[in-house]
């Protein structure tokens, strides 16, 4: 008989990553020329507890059905009716969770090695990185809003670190600031929805609200709809979705494992998670969902129009991101909570993949113009061009992740995305359905064009860089393998039975206790389904299923071979030969001028309001009132500087005009 579960050595899964913000920090003092700590401190403590995680799942995976384990700390806030605890919540979903963010953050750590080896700034990176994955660990971990709100708003503030890590570059710093100011729009969201909550329960802990919420929310009713829409509004800053997407594109500023980490693991995955944990009240609030859905679809649309014409390969990873959020939120809209998680972490592998390879191009091409003295943009696609003989392992493990990406059987993202759209698609959320498909075709255009500008055809580079030009040393290039390996098999842990394939339930299993009360509220009572996923799985399609299996995957691999075969005979300039694309391409090249929108309709405004109030009120009312002040004291004193002579008969005389005027004023 398997014994009950209890968290293992929980406080090493935060304590090992603050440990090392804390070690790092100190030597970006201490010993800021020694490269020596930051490299062992900085990875080991994530993968330490990444170590931590898997023996928990372990011990999870062995143990009797059982409610969550909470590990209580410490109390934190204790005021009447207010009792906020810090604790600990493990389950199926914090657990997995986990692992995503200590498991995918440890191999961008390693990498961090040698992508940042000879920045000044080294030991600051890796504390700034250790903080990062300790703020997400709260925010997955926490048992109750406050607690995750803390880690919320812990990984934004290092997000605005990491962004404008190299502050001495102010579009750098501003891109920080961007992200950081957008999200607090988000965040507003987040605290009113907590409001409500502690209004509505007397409490904010999350075991209690979903146990009470079915039997104190009228569903439908306008409390559950106006708390999930403000946690959506948090959801939508976090996780860049329409219309508070645009700090995520300029967060490439930042060094690109910094991109992987708030891309793969860590920050933007935050909203689904959100939206995931709390599945209870958003079941209990159909029009939510049916926004969530739709913002989703709408967002993984708009994000994969411009990604098709982007230069820059971390911007076309940028809005790929986005994009693939947005299927993930389609997901959690429609009920299909499993669905979206399944895609948050296969998202994780094959996009940490991508974006790590990226970084590889970036810094292959950087030594390379360094040691020519020549100048360039080595971000820009239209600089690159037939990379795969002289980086022959990027190449073959980016063409992984883009496979994967594009939902190609067998890697990781066919099993996932597919499984999004067929959700979708069953449920009866037609239009939902069609735009999904789309974007997955959309999707594996604008891969397979990264793919041919970056690593087929001419090289752009230059005859002098080109000579200098090879793969990335070990410390980098066995990261890419290792999300290689886990983009091809990470979606193996869940095979559809229609495929003639050994029929895999870990993931639907493994997540149903999670989900069920949820999926139970949207079933009015009865949880259907094999995987616990409603009413999508009581009249399953059958041979539907199997068509739409081998047809998705077919169609993703048709759009990868005919973008291959024509753009591979396109001849491409490098990005100072080349003109500025017009008409519709200019269009989606300018992000369908999104940014310039905002700045017309509230940046400037917003600028115009602050300079009027500078003017008018700071300027004039308030500065002038106390200059003026000044002046009045100024005039009294200099009056009575003019009393003060120091002259006997100067006073005598004033003293008989005194004594005059109130004499005559006696007498009259």
């Amino acid at each position: 008989m398997s014994e009950a579960y209890h968290p293992i050595l929980p406080g090493l899964i935060l304590g090992l990553p603050l440990l090392g913000a804390a070690l790092n920090g100190i030597g970006a003092f201490a010993w800021r020329e020694n490269k020596t700590v930051p490299t062992i401190v900085g990875p080991l403590a994530v993968l330490g507890a990444f170590v931590v995680c898997l023996l928990n799942f372990a011990a999870m995976r062995a143990a009797a059905p059982h409610d969550p384990s909470l590990v209580p700390l410490w109390t934190w806030m204790s005021s009447g009716d207010l009792e906020i605890g810090v604790t600990l919540l493990f389950d199926q979903l914090s657990v997995l969770m986990t692992l995503i963010v200590t498991g995918v953050g440890g191999i961008i750590h390693v990498y961090s090695v040698g992508y940042m080896r000879e920045d000044p700034g080294y030991s600051r990176y890796f504390s700034y990185l250790n903080l990062f994955i300790f703020f997400m660990l709260i925010l997955v971990l926490g048992a109750n809003y406050p607690v995750m709100f803390v880690g919320w708003e812990g990984v934004g503030l290092c997000s605005y670190l990491l962004i404008g890590f190299w502050y001495e570059n102010r579009e750098f710093s501003d891109a920080g600031k961007k992200a950081f100011i957008v999200n607090r729009i988000g965040d507003l969201g987040f605290l009113i929805a907590m409001f409500l909550m502690f209004g509505v329960f007397g409490t904010l802990d999350m075991p209690s609200i979903f146990e009470a919420a079915p039997t104190t929310l009228l569903a439908g009713g306008g409390i559950a709809t106006a708390v999930t829409l403000f946690l959506f509004l948090g959801c939508v800053g976090k996780s860049a979705q329409i219309p508070l997407f645009v700090w995520l594109p300029d967060a490439m500023a930042g060094p690109t494992p910094v991109s992987a980490l708030i891309h793969a693991a860590t920050m933007v995955t935050a909203g689904v998670y959100l939206v995931a944990r709390s599945g209870v009240l958003f079941a209990l609030a159909p029009f939510t969902q049916a926004i969530v859905a739709s913002v989703g679809v709408g967002t993984a649309l708009f994000a994969a129009s411009i990604a098709v014409q982007q230069y820059d390969i971390k911007k076309v990873l940028a809005y790929s991101t986005i994009s693939q959020l947005g299927y993930m939120f389609v997901a959690v809209g429609v009920g299909a909570y499993t669905a979206g998680i399944f895609h948050l972490m296969t998202h994780a592998f094959f996009k940490a993949l991508l974006f790590l390879g990226a970084g590889a191009v970036i810094h292959a091409m950087h030594h390379a113009w360094h040691e020519t003295g020549d100048h360039g943009d080595p971000n820009d696609m239209r600089n690159y061009g037939g990379l795969r003989p002289l980086m022959p392992i990027t190449a073959a493990t980016m063409w992984i992740g883009t496979l994967a990406i594009s939902g190609v059987f067998p890697f990781a993202g066919f099993f996932s995305k597919d499984e999004i759209i067929w959700e979708a698609g069953v449920r009866g959320y037609a239009v939902l359905w069609a735009t999904a498909l789309i974007v997955a075709l959309l999707t594996a255009g604008y891969m397979t064009r990264l793919m041919v500008m970056t690593f087929h055809g001419a090289n752009r580079s230059g005859e002098s860089a080109r000579g200098h030009l090879h793969e990335v040393p070990a410390v980098m290039w066995i990261p890419l393998a290792i999300l290689a390996v886990l983009s091809t098999v990470g979606g193996w842990v869940q095979i559809p039975e229609v495929l003639p394939l050994p029929d895999v339930d870990l993931l639907h299993s493994w997540l149903e206790p999670v989900f069920a009360p949820a999926i139970e509220v949207a079933s009015g009572g009865a949880v259907g389904g094999a995987h616990g996923e409603g009413l999508a799985h009581e009249a399953p399609l059958g041979g539907g299923e199997t068509s739409w299996a081998v047809g998705g995957t077919g169609l993703a691999l048709l759009t990868v071979i005919v973008v291959f075969w024509r753009l591979s005979r396109r001849r491409y300039l490098p990005a100072a030969e080349s003109a500025e694309p017009s008409g519709a391409a200019s269009l989606l090249y300018h992000k369908w001028y999104v940014d310039e929108l905002y700045d017309r309709l509230v940046v400037r405004p917003l600028l115009a309001v602050w300079r009027g109030c500078w003017r008018i009120v700071d300027d004039r009312l308030i500065d002038g009132t106390v200059n003026g002040l000044g002046g009045v004291a100024r005039v009294v004193g200099w009056t009575g500087s003019q009393l003060q002579t120091g002259r006997v008969s100067t006073y005598l005389l004033i003293f008989m005009i005194g004594a005059l005027i109130i004499l005559g004023s006696l007498a009259f």
